[in-house]
Formats: C-alpha cells, sequence, structure tokens
C-alpha cells in the first residue's frame, strides 16, 4: 500500500454530516452504474478543455476531486502514467467504480480512489502539483463552496494548477430547465453557481489564468484555470 493509499484509507468514509450532503451521497451511489452516459452527452468536451487547463504532466502529483464514475479520472491518468493520480468521491460506490475502470485499464499505474468529504480532505498541505475538479459545487451551499475551495488552495501546491469545470449559466432556456430539475431533485442537479464562483476562486488567494464556456449538445460548461 502506497502513501496515498494509507491516508486516503485512514479517513472516514461514512459518519457525513445529515444534510443535503448525505442525501446527494445516497442518489449518487444508486445511479453511479448508469452516470458514464450523462458524461458521454454532456461533458466529454469540457473534460478535455479541462485537462488542457490543469497542465498535467507525466510524473506529477494529481488530485481530481469529485470523480463521479471515473471518466475524467481515467483521462488524468492516461496523462500521467508513471505519476500519482487520486481521486475522491463523495458517493462510495461511484469512487469504487472509479477506481475499478482506471486500474483494469491502466494496470500499472499508481491510482487510488476513495470515498471522501471535499470540504475535509484527509490530505497535507501542499500535496498536488494539479487539482482537477468538475460539476462539484452546484451540489454545495454557498459555505461549503468557500469550504472546498479554501481545502483545493490548501492542498495544491505553490504554482500548482486547478481546472475547475461548472454547468454555465449562458443559456437562458437551459437555465430555465436546469431551476426546475434542480427543484425537484437538489441534491442531484443542485442548481447553478458559476457566476459567482469567480469571486470566491480569486478571495482565496487564486489567480485566473483562463476561463472558456463550451457546449455539448444543448449542455453549457464554463472552465476555468488558476493558479495559486
Amino acid at each position: 500500500m502506497n502513501k496515498f493509499d494509507s491516508t486516503a484509507m485512514a479517513f472516514p468514509a461514512n459518519g457525513l454530516p445529515r444534510t443535503l450532503a448525505a442525501r446527494t451521497r445516497r442518489i449518487y451511489d444508486l445511479v453511479a452504474p448508469v452516470y458514464p452516459l450523462s458524461t458521454m452527452c454532456f461533458h466529454s468536451t469540457a473534460h478535455r478543455c479541462a485537462l488542457d487547463a490543469a497542465g498535467v504532466r507525466d510524473g506529477m502529483r494529481v488530485l481530481e476531486v469529485a470523480t463521479g464514475s471515473g471518466e475524467m479520472f481515467r483521462r488524468l491518468v492516461r496523462v500521467n502514467p508513471r505519476g500519482w493520480t487520486v481521486g475522491i468521491d463523495l458517493s462510495p460506490n461511484m469512487a469504487a467504480r472509479a477506481q475499478r475502470t482506471a486500474r483494469k485499464e491502466f494496470p500499472s499505474s499508481n491510482t487510488h480512489c476513495q470515498a471522501v468529504d471535499a470540504r475535509r480532505m484527509p490530505f497535507r498541505d501542499e500535496s498536488f502539483d494539479a487539482v482537477v475538479c468538475c460539476y462539484l459545487l452546484e451540489l454545495l451551499s454557498a459555505e461549503d463552496i468557500v469550504q472546498t475551495v479554501s481545502e483545493l488552495h490548501r492542498v495544491l501546491r505553490r504554482r500548482g494548477r486547478l481546472a475547475l469545470v461548472m454547468i454555465g449559466q449562458s443559456t437562458p432556456g437551459f437555465n430555465r430547465i436546469y431551476k426546475v430539475l434542480g427543484g425537484i431533485v437538489p441534491a442531484f442537479w443542485g442548481r447553478q453557481v458559476e457566476r459567482s464562483v469567480p469571486a470566491v476562486i480569486e478571495a482565496k488567494d487564486f489567480r485566473i489564468l483562463s476561463d472558456r464556456v463550451v457546449r455539448q449538445s444543448f449542455y453549457p460548461s464554463r472552465v476555468l484555470a488558476a493558479r495559486k
């Protein structure tokens, strides 16, 4: 067992607060087997942009926060076969799926995925050269967004890069539909937050390097890259 395995496994995957986060974990546990369809239809373009924005090179220590079922995680492992690639997700089933598929496709790579709450990550300060986080902040309260961004800053090394993907708000019709869906199942859909997040990023001593809006089908995403 490597040091990332031992550190991550020491953190309790259960015992999370009985809030929206707990309901989100249950829902994403249930949809883990079919969630890759969502990535295929709506997220893969944004994932490619985030990979470029993160500046990942082989041999780095890379963290993905909110792996989902592992599509972005495998992209990171593919470009970092001789480095460390670590993933966390609130859902144990999502984390397990991401780990299983990555180790099957890249059996000789150093990878580890674990069910972890992004608001309280079990890693030392400045542990990673790059951090990637896709479609997580929509599921958090305003207070938890600030706490999570603080954690992203803490675990990223000085001058390391953060690549952040959020659901876009540039299409009025899409925004109306998303608001309805978020009202029906808030623990799954959350709410759009991309207009407010850049100020949070900058307030936590990140410097935004690039800001891009991409679309796949009708689904808009905003991809930010920032440096600590």
